[in-house]
């Protein structure tokens, strides 16, 4: 399933939110211009290595500094694909400017970094002996998914779900999305354990802290000002979803 759209309409200009994905665009393009052996380099330097925790003789052995704080920031925005940027800025584009609108551009870069540590914490945590550098915004975006599962359950979201060639288009409650999304990333983080950590490349378990942190915390940096609003009816469609409306 791919989102496409949501039917909660943002109050506010969510700048916090597009600088985030500036950035992350940005580093991405330049990670474009690199030869291959220096986009490597850059990825286990700016990256989260598990083992750079956990072993730290290792760590100093090829050349990291050993339990270094940075690669948990640097990690949010470094992205290893053309799939894996568009993916991950599109979701933080449907979700992220709704959770901004309640908390306010500043509040909201504290709990998107918390979100971020908390996922990199929990994939060291059942990764300690990786030596893999893991990347992405994923689990920082998984924690704005968290808060948009609680604050918004009446929602709807427009999915893609391509069917042979052909896409097809459902519009489905966002408890229902969310929670879909979430138990598909416990199934497949308690298969990869069983399959011996064969995760297929993807930190599913940094997902679901980051999706735990994000329901968890979102509440202490609710904002009691700055565009918060509550409608009768979340789940009342518009843009594409007001197409129904005219038929």
């Amino acid at each position: 399933m791919f989102p496409i759209q949501d039917s909660i309409p943002r109050k506010c200009p969510p700048l916090m939110n597009w600088t985030i994905m500036a950035i992350c665009v940005i580093v991405f393009l330049f990670e474009t211009t690199l030869p291959p052996k220096l986009l490597e380099h850059l990825v286990y330097l700016y990256g989260v290595v598990p083992a750079r925790y956990t072993h730290p003789d290792w760590a100093m052995s090829v050349g990291l500094v050993p339990k270094a704080i940075l690669p948990l920031f640097t990690c949010m925005f470094l992205h290893g694909g053309w799939l894996h940027i568009i993916g991950n800025m599109w979701t933080l584009w449907i979700f992220g400017d709704n959770i901004e609108d309640e908390m306010g551009p500043w509040r909201f870069l504290l709990f998107y970094l918390l979100c971020g540590l908390v996922a990199s914490a929990i994939h060291i945590y059942t990764n300690p002996d990786s030596t893999m550098p893991t990347i992405g915004a994923s689990g920082a975006i998984a924690g704005v998914m968290g808060a948009y599962y609680l604050l918004f359950p009446r929602a709807r979201i427009i999915i893609m779900i391509p069917i042979f060639i052909f896409p097809f288009f459902f519009d489905v409650p966002a408890v229902f999305f969310l929670g879909f999304w979430f138990f598909e990333q416990v199934f497949s983080g308690t298969f990869s354990i069983m399959a011996s950590g064969m995760s297929g490349g993807i930190a599913w378990w940094a997902h679901i802290g980051g999706f735990l942190c994000g329901m968890l915390t979102y509440r202490f940096f609710l904002a009691h000002e700055y565009c918060r609003r509550r409608f009768p009816d979340h789940s009342r469609p518009w843009g594409l979803l007001e197409s129904r409306d005219r038929l």
